[in-house]
């Protein structure tokens, strides 16, 4: 996304100068105004996010800010609203056979993707034929995996038969990368529709350089009236966390997220910024490679544990906006466990070190999944706790590109280079199986899903895949504990903190939200 100033007002020696004095903590009550293009759209608002984007196709991207902006032109059969409440979206309604294999949407009618086609029956069974083809290599095939068939009854209704019964099918048809995309589009445009995208959103895609800006714009034929209310958005990579609070500042963006931490009491003290900071079910731990030497022990997976000191990491890397992880799922996603976060007793890790046979510590790599300044910050303090129990670990903050390249396409378990990982993960279909499945079932490492500790227990396999069987809600949460109490002992992470996610937004624009998964919300978004 490499805008060449597309989108700005003035010059660039203008705005950089303002960001530095903002940066530097320099009062600037510049007001809030709508960025407007060369074209003079009335009502446009510039987002200023962490990273760039990897694709614009939700079955083949991973990432939360990927499926974050898609939400801006894709929509799926159910999603959720900012609470994560489950909603149909282009379905009306829906019916489950009494054996739990089929289930059978209505559709609503009358809905056009944004290259004039129709949203029927057949568009729907085009994209789960595509997605549930293993040829077609998608990322997301494991979501969707359990679908048999998928077939167009008529117009406007589509079935859904499963290989076999699968208890939060609906939850996973509203996950963020389960939308439609227009059949012509996807014949048009092949396995560039990452680049390409059209769907029935609220806008239509117009532009994506890769490394600076992706822009959408009013999609006038979109099926919900009065909707959307803004002209524009072009959301714009931001890496700098100063540089982000400065755009807030000086009025170059309207929406930050995230907000820097360290920042979020200077932006509360401008006139026209709202920051705004709530419960997440974004979790972050340091996946340990369990195939590869000293990992493959537990005593030294726990020993990184007691390592850690996760209430001065909240402090240091967060200032304050996280809290220590209390289990391997997050309060807030259905069936999780909580238990007691690991305590910092670095005594107990140098005693567990000796006793794996490295008294005097050893050396390693520690990756960072993303090259943002918190995540920076964070890999720094790790590195230094490390440092203490004789643990000394390189650190490389990966591009996208180059998580994708050496960690997700990783083909061999037994030669990935990954041994300490930085990550994250928020279950988007707001319960157990996917805060669980995706990252610690042995079916799920690289290159098919993201075990980047490629973990493997026979007894949690077979937990996870029974799981799915259950309907009476006691039973699951008795079986869902269960799994989650051994995951915790065998620790194949250093398990960190669960975020509070915090943004910014001019005060002028209303309707604009994060969801607890990390996700937009920006459907009812206006500038007032």
């Amino acid at each position: 996304m490499n805008a060449r100033q597309w989108g700005r007002s003035g010059s660039g020696r203008r705005h950089a100068a303002r960001r530095l004095l903002a940066a530097a903590g320099v009062g600037m009550a510049l007001a809030a105004v709508p960025w407007t293009n060369a074209a003079g759209a009335g009502k446009s608002i510039t987002v200023a996010v962490q990273a760039n984007f990897t694709s614009l196709d939700p079955f083949d991207a991973n990432d939360s800010l990927s499926l974050g902006v898609s939400k801006s032109f894709y929509q799926g059969l159910f999603g959720f609203d900012k609470d994560m409440k489950m909603i149909p979206v282009l379905a009306d309604s829906h019916t489950v056979s009494s054996d739990g294999l089929v289930y059978t949407v209505k559709l609503k009618a009358g809905i056009k993707f944004h290259d004039g086609t129709d949203f029927n029956a057949q568009a729907v069974k085009v994209n789960f034929d595509r997605v549930t083809n293993p040829d077609n290599r998608l990322k997301r095939y494991a979501l969707f995996k359990n679908i048999a068939r998928t077939e167009a009854v008529d117009a406007t209704t589509v079935r859904f038969t499963l290989k076999e019964p699968f208890s939060p099918f609906l939850n996973t048809l509203a996950h963020p990368s389960g939308v439609i995309i227009s059949p012509a589009a996807l014949a048009r445009h092949g396995k560039a529709i990452g680049q390409n995208p059209v769907g029935t959103g609220p806008y239509r895609f117009v532009e994506w350089n890769q490394t600076d800006r992706l822009k959408v714009a009013r999609f006038d034929g979109y099926w919900k009236k009065g909707y959307p209310k803004l002209d524009e958005i072009a959301f714009k990579p931001v890496v700098d966390n100063n540089t982000r609070s400065a755009m807030l500042q000086t009025g170059e963006a309207q929406f930050a997220f995230p907000v820097p931490y360290e920042q979020a009491d200077l932006l509360k003290s401008k006139p026209n910024v709202v920051v705004e900071s709530s419960p997440s079910i974004v979790h972050r731990w340091v996946s340990l490679n369990t195939r590869q030497k000293p990992f493959d022990n537990p005593k030294v997976r726990q020993a990184l544990n007691y390592a850690i000191n996760k209430e001065a990491l909240v402090k240091v890397a967060f200032a304050g906006y996280a809290v220590p992880a209390a289990g391997v799922a997050p309060p807030g996603v259905e069936f999780a466990l909580r238990i007691d976060p690991w305590p910092y007793d670095p005594a107990k890790a140098r005693a567990l070190l000796k006793e794996a046979g490295y008294p005097n510590g050893f050396e390693t790599t520690l990756w960072s999944a993303y090259n943002y300044t918190t995540a920076q910050k964070v890999i720094q303090f790790v590195q230094q706790q490390l440092a203490q129990v004789g643990v000394k670990a390189q650190l490389l903050a990966l591009e996208s590109g180059q998580r994708v390249e050496r960690v997700e396409n990783a083909p061999d378990p037994a030669t990935a280079p990954v041994r300490m990982l930085y990550i994250g993960w928020s279950s988007s279909t707001g319960e157990a199986d996917w805060a669980l499945r995706p990252v610690l079932a042995s079916e799920s490492m690289p290159p098919r899903q993201y075990n980047t500790a490629y973990y493997q227990n026979p007894a949690v396999d077979a937990g996870l895949a029974r799981a799915l069987t259950i309907t009476d809600k006691a039973e699951k949460t008795r079986l869902y504990a269960e799994i989650q109490q051994t995951i915790w002992n065998d620790a194949p992470w250093i398990f960190l903190v669960t975020e509070k996610l915090v943004s910014a937004r001019a005060r002028n624009l209303a309707g604009f939200h994060v969801m607890p998964d990390a996700l937009f919300e920006f459907e009812d978004a206006d500038l007032q």
